[in-house]
């Protein structure tokens, strides 16, 4: 399990911030059909109950938001994960299939509304990683959109560089088919209520979908 510190301007910005990271021993899959029967259901009842105007104003999305404003990044133009997904449920546009860890952590940002990091923790460069604020200087291959400028954006930090946002994960340490070791982050900026339901929930669902071991937990 890695060391996750916060730096005193993350703290001084955003003092309400929880977090809490899942590392466990996994095996991956590229589809599971129990799974998918699950996802789908979910995806038919969030697109029939909500619309687009409303996807923003759910509490872990609108605090997410906040968060982007009170560190300088404007939310509509970099959108953070969980509410780029809501919305484009709620648009009935498909969702693409990755792989099922991959998978497993959409479902969770949906049903949830919190940005989920999910990374191959042996691709982490180092034991420590820090959450910070993206500096202008700073060089980050998000996962299927090229350069994003991460400038003011909250972001975990190995020692290569930035590893993720709410925005978008980077490319040097996203999960792959052969991933056998997992850190999920999750991003609580709406503080601590809910969060423990959803690291059971993220738990069980790598126990039931990715025989899921040596699960260890910690907040930050």
């Amino acid at each position: 399990m890695k060391k996750i510190i916060k730096t005193d301007l993350f703290n001084e910005k955003l003092p309400e911030f929880k977090g809490a990271a899942i590392s466990a021993d996994v095996i991956n899959s590229t589809y599971d059909d129990l799974f998918w029967s699950d996802f789908e259901q979910l995806l038919q009842q969030f697109a029939q109950n909500n619309n687009v105007e409303d996807v923003n104003k759910r509490v872990t999305i609108k605090a997410t938001r906040d968060a982007y404003k009170t560190l300088g990044k404007e939310p509509n133009r970099y959108r953070p994960s969980a509410e780029a997904l809501c919305r484009r449920i709620v648009k009935e546009k498909s969702l693409y299939k990755i792989n099922t860890l991959v998978d497993i952590i959409n479902y969770v940002s949906i049903e949830t509304g919190y940005s989920i990091g999910g990374f191959d923790e042996e691709k982490i460069n180092g034991d420590i990683l820090t959450l910070d604020k993206g500096r202008k200087e700073d060089i980050f291959n998000a996962i299927g959109r090229g350069l994003l400028n991460i400038e003011n954006l909250p972001i975990y930090k190995d020692n290569t560089g930035g590893i993720g946002t709410p925005t978008s994960d980077e490319e040097r340490t996203k999960i792959s088919i052969n991933t056998k070791k997992i850190l999920i982050l999750i991003n609580a900026y709406s503080g601590n209520e809910g969060l423990d339901k959803v690291i059971s929930l993220i738990s069980n669902m790598l126990i039931k979908y990715a025989s899921a071991s040596n699960i260890n937990i910690s907040y930050f």
